[in-house]
């Protein structure tokens, strides 16, 4: 996983005035959910407040990130876990970051990439991707920034499930029987295939 670091300050108030005076002067509040919990089991989150120019490089971006949050002079390692974005103008409302350690494995969903020229596709047909992500479970330091499937024995009419994908070190969460990519016949190649059909029974 690349990483980045960015910094923040503590929210004191966190009242919904408060929180609209923030996002005035391009501040966009977060909280950071670590291990602690309160006497009802529930996560205890620290409330703070990034620039929005930082929290656009988090969430505008193919990447996955291990964040280095900078909150009042403290070091957090964390994960962007939820954005949230206004329904008219699209900007980042609120951010959630899940704090991470070396020794506990985290959930997250990593970028797909494809390998090779499917054997579907040389005879005609269309590769299309079905999902962006597959969520993982494992330690963070064992987390690739993408997962890289081959494709090169792909025949045309055919998918990858996530059932038949393995990769070191890494548990597939998503489930199994999702489709991650397939090869489809395009009208042309449908076209051409009739076509040789018809020559071929006269």
């Amino acid at each position: 996983m690349k990483q980045i670091s960015v910094s923040g300050a503590k929210r004191a108030d966190l009242g919904k005035k408060a929180t609209k005076a923030a996002r005035r002067e391009g501040l966009v509040p977060c909280n950071l959910y670590g291990q602690q919990k309160d006497a009802n089991g529930n996560s205890v989150a620290i409330a703070f407040t990034i620039s929005e120019k930082e929290a656009n490089k988090l969430i505008f971006t193919p990447h996955i990130y291990l964040i280095d949050i900078k909150i009042d002079g403290e070091d957090h390692k964390a994960i962007l876990r939820e954005a949230q974005f206004h329904p008219v103008k699209d900007n980042i409302l609120h951010l959630d970051f899940l704090e991470v350690h070396e020794e506990r494995p985290i959930v997250i969903g990593v970028p797909i990439q494809t390998k090779g020229l499917a054997e579907g596709v040389r005879a005609g047909g269309r590769l299309t991707t079905l999902i962006r992500k597959i969520n993982v479970k494992a330690l963070y330091q064992d987390i690739p920034e993408k997962l890289v499937i081959d494709v090169t024995n792909l025949q045309l009419g055919k998918s990858i499930k996530v059932g038949e994908l393995s990769f070191d070190k890494l548990e597939l969460v998503t489930p199994k029987d999702v489709n991650v990519v397939s090869v489809k016949m395009t009208r042309a190649a449908m076209s051409s295939a009739t076509a040789a059909a018809a020559e071929a029974a006269e």
